[in-house]
């Protein structure tokens, strides 16, 4: 076996073994060690070396099943001796015989009284065994090797210290092990050992980071086994049994083989971390226990307060687990070592140990939500202070943004023995918990909950609570029944505080299914001022009322700055991605979808969001429309689809109009029509139509209609959307231009008038009208337009497409401006444009429209130039260097910014542009973007602080 950072000790017995022979002196060495340390391997490999180099080795173990069996320890070292038959008969007839003698006192101890005719029997055993030591050292010097010295039974221990006391002028050389335990069993042998004039201690250290690399068989080289033994060293702490387990692990065909370098996985390991506990004493494996059922640093005063004993007596078992690599500092040293006690351990046994460790944690006054993990575990709430541990568990714990912490809690609180008001606050706050994780799981509770408040005349915040879920399933009317039935003043709450959460409700209510409370939002001098206010008015209250300014737009709110105050705010507090939600719908409906995707990166990266499935989805949801509206088709169906795997289509409700909008809007983009119809024919709730997503819904599949030649059936579809939205009085172009679409229909069957009465129609709703939908409509109205007028609105639309982001539309912005050019007989810069606009439609994965392009392209530009293939320069004279200086100018970088950003010197910008000024015939850079439009970057495409 390969010793590693084992070289000192084994030369240091090698040294004695070659003292011994050489001076006729005996010597005796203890190796020391925690279990696992390599004690058992080091004596193996000095009895192999000894027994090469002439010396006579006799072994034997000690065993903690073999404590009571007399001489059981001297019998193994004479047994590994083979002697002749008549020194073994000799042998055997003195052991029998001391086998009847009085108990011998503890090795080193006096002898009691009366122990005389004792000791007449034990005097002729020692000194026959001596004499045969001393006849088997003739031949060479004599290795007497005991494992486990500690686990030895007490005649063998008196045995031994009679031949150490002898050791002076005999070739003998005693070497024993043993491990670190809770306490030596032997202490006056050890004393008596220690005192030896020929004694020397061997301890036996960690291995370290240099130690572990040489055991690793790294392909990477030096580097990659140190990083090896690093990760090695940091779960095993040195421990060369837990080590090399872990490393076999790691082997080919190991049972961590299949995850590379990272050693995290498979049984080795885990077998070892048992094996170490096992060979301690049983106080030792119950403190690693109580330590893995803790699972966090404790004091030795509560760990003992958990384990029933006095603090200083589970320091020891501290010490020992701390040698042995299971422990660094006050805790287990990984999950994998805590997970494999566990694991070892029964149900019934973690159960118990939850139980008292919860007791043990409330009377030390720690945090309810520290209490309540271990009462989950426990699986138990019959003392009087459960409850209340448990419910300020759960509500700390859906604050900080984990609901299904919060439902472990609260589904024990519904087994304990509760009051029928406790037992509703606790069931409201599950309905909450539950939602968050899986809308299915709360139907049973909610309609419990819907019960309980009807019968009470919707009189307890636990009604009003039930709202947001109501309308999820599409239960508008009984979410209308909460809030017109609850007063502030009936629940003995804060009254303030109800009062703005029944204010958040109603508008909620009205916001989402405008056919209820429409009172409610059409005064919005009661509600819109929350928006703006102070930081004392409710979040929830504000992030509504973002929501309403965005759907009720006038000219006294600022929309997109106040929602993204709202974000700023919040973004980072755990629990508050429900709330989060609204300001994004805001940024999306106010026209920000560059904003809204900035936002949905960052709280779609918070840890949080991972316990939150519902959440995360809808903030997918949110940000694949945004996508779409940005014309990244690719990203908005990846989230999309996404959004869709976090929860079940029919969980949902009626919000599963957001992702199936999009994905029909995606898959009719891109041209796979058929996947389209897939999407189409999923069920839906019939209250879906009843909200504002039920508009999106009904604008994609219209635009499908269209796609497919059903212009007939687009026009219901996009004239129904308009009926609603008036009706509803909430007629926003962010949410769905409908007018835009219909004119669309209505150009596609060549009835121009109609569709230039709904563009204009479009353009001038009050307060309503974002840039994207401007320049959407801008280009439609110019395919109705004289030919000069046509121009002037496409160029006008492009800048407008360009600076709102979306790509898809600008493609169809550049693309009609191409063929107006073409018409015009200014071809050079019609292919340009053409070429640009494939480009950006292929970036966008909507191949149709690119194809749509080609064929369009009379002028032969496509096919002569197709994308990435070296074009020749154009007519303007502008050289690739120009174009690209003249193309960021044309953005608004400064000469500095654009140096940076292409790594040529400001001199060279200013002598590009110069050049282009010339060439173009323009004299200031804001007359570029209109000479320049085929070769500006899309303001996409550039970092997310220029889009900000």
């Amino acid at each position: 076996m390969v010793l590693v950072q084992r070289e000192e000790q084994l030369d240091r017995l090698r040294g004695a073994f070659d003292a011994c022979a050489e001076h006729q002196r005996g010597h005796v060495a203890l190796v020391t060690g925690a279990v696992g340390s390599g004690k058992t391997s080091l004596l193996e490999t000095f009895s192999e070396w000894a027994a090469a180099a002439g010396g006579r080795v006799l072994g034997a173990a000690g065993s903690r099943a073999e404590r009571g069996l007399h001489l059981g320890v001297l019998g193994q070292l004479f047994h590994s001796a083979r002697l002749d038959q008549p020194a073994a008969t000799r042998i055997e007839n003195l052991m029998r015989d001391a086998a009847f003698a009085v108990p011998l006192p503890e090795p080193g101890g006096d002898a009691a009284d009366g122990a005389a005719a004792g000791d007449r029997v034990w005097a002729p055993l020692l000194h026959g065994l001596f004499t045969a030591l001393l006849d088997l050292a003739d031949a060479g010097p004599l290795v007497l090797a005991v494992d486990d010295v500690h686990h030895a039974d007490p005649a063998s221990l008196h045995c031994l210290l009679y031949v150490t006391r002898r050791l002076r002028h005999a070739r003998i050389m005693v070497v024993l092990a043993e491990a670190s335990t809770l306490r030596p069993p032997h202490p006056l042998f050890r004393a008596e050992l220690l005192s030896q004039p020929y004694f020397s201690r061997i301890n036996l250290p960690p291995l370290t980071v240099d130690g572990i690399a040489r055991l690793v068989d790294a392909d990477g080289g030096a580097a990659a086994a140190r990083e090896t033994a690093e990760r090695c060293l940091s779960m095993t702490g040195g421990n060369p049994l837990l080590t090399r387990a872990l490393i076999d692990e790691r082997a080919p065909g190991g049972a961590g083989d299949e995850r590379g370098a990272d050693p995290t996985g498979g049984d080795p390991f885990d077998q070892a971390v048992l094996g170490c506990l096992y060979r301690h004493e049983p106080g030792v494996r119950r403190v690693a226990q109580a330590l893995a059922v803790l699972n966090r640093p404790v004091p030795a005063e509560l760990l003992g307060h958990v384990l029933d004993v006095v603090p200083e007596s589970a320091a020891p078992a501290v010490r020992v687990l701390r040698t042995s690599g299971l422990m660094d500092s006050d805790q287990l040293r990984h999950p994998r070592i805590l997970r494999s006690i566990l694991t070892d351990m029964s149900p019934e046994e973690r159960r118990g140990l939850h139980q008292r460790v919860a007791e043990v944690l409330h009377e030390h006054g720690a945090e309810p939500g520290a209490v309540a993990e271990h009462l989950v575990a426990a699986a138990w709430a019959d003392a009087p202070w459960v409850v209340p541990v448990l419910s300020d568990a759960a509500a700390q714990a859906l604050a900080s943004g984990r609901p299904d912490v919060a439902a472990a809690c609260l589904r024990l609180v519904a087994r304990a023995d509760v009051d029928e008001r406790q037992r509703t606050a606790a069931t409201a706050m599950l309905v909450n918990a539950r939602w968050q994780v899986n809308p299915l799981a709360v139907n049973g509770h909610l309609t419990e909950l819907v019960e309980t408040a009807r019968a009470t005349g919707w009189s307890t915040g636990a009604a009003l609570s039930t709202v947001p879920f109501l309308l999820w399933q599409g239960r508008a009317e009984e979410a209308t029944e909460a809030v017109s039935g609850f007063s502030p003043d009936d629940d003995p709450g804060s009254a303030a505080g109800q009062a703005g959460r029944l204010r958040a409700m109603q508008l909620l209510v009205s916001l989402s299914h405008p056919d209820q409370l429409a009172s409610v939002r059409e005064t919005p001098s009661t509600w819109s001022r929350a928006a703006t206010a102070p930081t004392s008015i409710s979040p929830q209250l504000q992030a509504v009322t973002v929501l309403g300014t965005a759907l009720l737009p006038n000219t006294d709110n600022d929309t997109v700055a106040t929602a993204e105050q709202l974000l700023q705010r919040h973004h980072t507090d755990d629990g508050a991605l429900g709330l989060l939600t609204a300001p994004l719908l805001a940024l999306l409906w106010s026209g920000r979808c560059d904003r809204v995707v900035a936002w949905a990166e960052i709280l779609l990266n918070r840890p949080a969001v991972r316990h939150a499935p519902v959440w995360r989805a809808v903030v997918r949801a949110v940000r694949a429309e945004a996508a779409l509206r940005l014309g990244d088709l690719p990203g908005a169906e990846h989230h999309a689809r996404a959004a869709l795997e976090d929860i079940p289509a029919p969980a949902w409700g009626v919000a599963i109009a957001g992702p199936l909008a999009t994905l029909i809007a995606c898959a009719t983009e891109a041209g796979r029509f058929a996947e389209a119809d897939r999407w189409l024919a999923h069920p839906v709730p019939a209250g879906m139509f009843r909200t504002p997503l039920g508009v999106h819904y009904l604008a994609a599949r219209g635009r499908h209609h269209l796609a497919m030649g059903r212009p007939h059936a687009a026009t219901a579809d996009l004239r129904r959307c308009g009926e609603l939205m008036r009706g509803w009085g909430i007629d926003v172009a962010g949410l769905v231009p409908w007018r835009l679409e219909l004119a669309r229909v209505q150009l596609s069957v060549g009835n121009k008038t109609h569709a230039t009465q709904l563009l204009q129609e479009q353009l001038r709703v009050a307060h309503g009208v974002d840039d994207r939908t401007r320049g959407r409509s801008l280009r439609l109205l110019a395919t109705t337009a004289a030919p000069d007028h046509r121009r002037k609105l496409l160029g006008e639309a492009v800048n407008l497409l360009q600076g709102c982001g979306d790509r898809l539309e600008l493609v169809r912005a550049l693309g009609d401006t191409g063929q107006s050019l073409q018409r015009a007989g200014d071809s050079a810069r019609a292919r340009l444009l053409v070429r640009r606009a494939y480009q950006l439609a292929q970036d966008c994965g909507a191949s149709v429209l690119a194809q749509r392009l080609i064929r369009r392209d009379t002028g032969g530009g496509l096919p002569a130039y197709p994308a990435g293939a070296e074009a020749h320069e154009p007519d303007d004279g502008l050289s690739e260097a120009e174009r690209r200086v003249a193309a960021l100018a044309a953005q608004g970088h400064t000469n500095r910014q654009i140096s940076s950003k292409l790594f040529i010197t400001v001199s060279t910008v200013e002598q590009h542009l110069t050049r282009v000024y010339r060439k173009l015939d323009v004299k200031r850079r804001t007359d570029l973007p209109a000479r320049l439009v085929a070769y500006a970057e899309p303001l996409a495409e550039e970092p997310q602080g220029a889009a900000s």
